[in-house]
């Protein structure tokens, strides 16, 4: 096999598609070793808590290994794939390693570190900070830090003395470096991660650190002499359950975001959920004849284009309701911008991409901006910065014949609108019951940001325009 070399050989490293994500899961590889690559070329398609994103390489050449199988979670910055460049190309011709190495190469240079911020993936870019570790402080004097690990890394493997060298916890003006989970698994077992010893590289705080700090130390009565390391416990045996009955579904990636996002906006925000039932009618009759105006042509012409055109000009009568709430400054920000969040279901999970600007688009415009938001939604092509910055959301429950619910806040969003299902029902017109096309609204609300009156009005004025779209005119 030929030997990599700095110039010969790039490593391409989970960049960060979003804002501060710190991981993503291979979904899909598009290429194999021995493949021709091009820069710009997609190579895989990844999913982050948010959305699933397609890669393309910066480089061109050939591909030399896959560090990673499909299915694998890699932290950003790290390699997961190798491609051969210049003389690295030609000699990809010769026998490559296998399709997915087990662990990341190490052996494998990496790519001469780039000058400034040089884009990986069309719309993103990588972080302007370096994907390593600050050195801790007080860490200078390299041999002895290397000795400590050395030691750690003896007694880990049971090669060690009897009682190594235990390297110093951190000072107490040093803040801990540890990933999120190894922090959440401390806050878990009541462990301060200031008392904890690093052993991971540039004193990163590990799983096995945590779980140390907790584990009884050996010899520890007094004058006695050391005892031998007891065998690590076993992990407790999965609980066994029926596979023919049960099916078990790991939650990650968008689900697993969504469920989070739920628990804390249900538990932070106070909810409050207001109800009214109108007859659309009219409004049925306008979307039918929409779809035979010309300008309309090519647009999705449907309901939910006249019920976001309603709740907006119901926002543009109060535009207190638009607005979201600064926890630190304890202050409520009034947004001057609709970003119209319109929750959608996906293969992966539920999602709320949102069109920015919103109020700013004219019926048509609205009309095309829909489309292709639901669309690329369906397709698992919606970008993070999508589901950024919503302000706030409509949720079309009727789609599934449910009349209508409590929906939960999309978080930092001051409202959300669900439609219920629309059907003709027996109603009260011009003195006489007769079939109308009638829907129950519910909007949820902040109650920190919009009062009962508030968000009553709200409620009001979409029913009136859905109910005499007229108003769309004499209202604007």
């Amino acid at each position: 096999m030929t030997t990599m070399t700095d110039s010969s050989v790039r490593e391409f490293k989970m960049p960060d598609v979003g804002e501060g994500l710190t991981e993503a899961e291979i979904l899909k590889w598009y290429v194999e070793p021995g493949d021709t690559v091009t820069d710009g070329q997609v190579v895989c398609e990844v999913e982050t808590a948010k959305a699933a994103v397609e890669l393309p390489i910066p480089y061109d050449g050939v591909v030399r290994v896959l560090h990673f199988p499909e299915g694998s979670t890699v932290d950003v910055g790290t390699s997961i794939i190798a491609v051969g460049v210049g003389d690295g190309a030609a000699a990809a011709a010769e026998p490559v390693q296998e399709a997915v190495a087990d662990t990341p190469a190490t052996t494998e240079a990496e790519e001469p570190k780039p000058e400034g911020r040089q884009p990986v993936l069309v719309g993103y870019g990588v972080s302007t900070s370096s994907t390593r570790r600050r050195p801790r402080k007080g860490a200078k004097d390299p041999a002895a830090a290397q000795e400590v690990s050395a030691a750690i890394q003896a007694e880990m493997n049971g090669h060690g003395p009897s009682a190594p060298a235990t390297p110093a916890a951190p000072s107490a003006g040093d803040r801990p470096l540890a990933k999120p989970p190894v922090r959440k698994l401390a806050k878990d077992l009541g462990v301060d991660l200031a008392t904890v010893v690093p052993s991971g590289p540039d004193g990163v705080i590990t799983r096995e650190d945590v779980h140390a700090a907790v584990a009884p130390a050996p010899g520890e009565a007094s004058g006695a002499a050391p005892a031998a390391v007891a065998p690590a416990p076993s992990p407790a045996a999965p609980a066994s359950y029926d596979t023919a009955r049960e099916t078990r579904v790991p939650v990650k990636g968008v689900r697993r975001a969504t469920a989070a996002a739920m628990v804390g906006s249900a538990f932070t925000a106070p909810h409050v959920t207001e109800f009214v039932t109108v007859d659309v009618t009219r409004t049925m009759k306008l979307v039918e004849e929409l779809k035979q105006d010309k300008e309309y042509t090519g647009l999705r012409v449907n309901p939910l284009l006249l019920i976001s055109k309603a709740l907006l000009v119901a926002i543009r009568r109060n535009p207190e309701v638009n607005a979201s709430w600064d926890e630190a400054a304890q202050e409520i920000v009034v947004k001057h911008y609709v970003n119209l969040g319109i929750a959608a279901a996906t293969p992966r999970g539920l999602i709320v991409p949102n069109i920015k600007d919103a109020q700013a688009q004219t019926l048509p415009q609205l009309a095309g901006s829909l489309g292709e938001l639901v669309s690329t939604a369906r397709e698992g092509r919606t970008s993070p910065a999508a589901m950024q910055g919503g302000t706030v959301t409509i949720t079309n429950v009727g789609v599934f014949g449910v009349d209508t619910g409590t929906p939960i806040l999309n978080p930092g969003e001051s409202a959300i609108l669900a439609v219920g299902a629309i059907k003709l029902q027996p109603w009260v017109h011009k003195g006489k019951v007769k079939p109308r096309q009638v829907t129950t609204l519910a909007l949820s609300f902040d109650h920190r940001l919009v009062d009962g009156e508030l968000g009553s009005k709200v409620l009001a004025d979409v029913a009136a325009v859905l109910e005499q779209p007229k108003r769309l005119i004499s209202w604007a």
